[in-house]
């Protein structure tokens, strides 16, 4: 079975950066689309920015031109790097696996704390 395992959130005022990791353990990781998702209290997770294994990127509008996903395939991870964070930024940061050989399968990290002050 796949594991995630998220890290490098915390706690950031707003205009400042960060990055986040997350290792992915497990088998065959270039089929995978991996991505990154964000949920705040009392909302829905929701998509952040997604990567495929020939490096197309996806990213969701409120994150455009802020966020930038990347992944190493030959180290099996991949980091989202957050520039001018924003309050409204603040969530827990999750790491997805996603395939689509043998059916679709996903996979989740733990999720990884990341607050933005004002």
């Amino acid at each position: 079975q796949v594991q995630l395992v998220e890290s490098g959130g915390g706690l950031v005022q707003a205009g400042g950066s960060l990055r986040l990791s997350c290792a992915f353990s497990g088998s065959r990781f270039s089929i995978y689309v991996m991505g990154w998702y964000r949920q705040a209290p009392g909302k829905q997770r929701d998509l952040v920015a997604s990567i495929t294994s020939g490096g197309s990127t996806n990213y969701a509008d409120s994150v455009q031109g802020r966020f930038r996903i990347s992944r190493d395939n030959a180290k099996n991870t991949v980091d989202l790097q957050m520039n001018s964070l924003k309050p409204e930024d603040t969530a827990v940061y999750y790491c997805n696996a996603r395939t689509y050989y043998f059916g679709t399968t996903n996979y989740w990290g733990q999720g990884t704390q990341v607050t933005v002050s004002s």
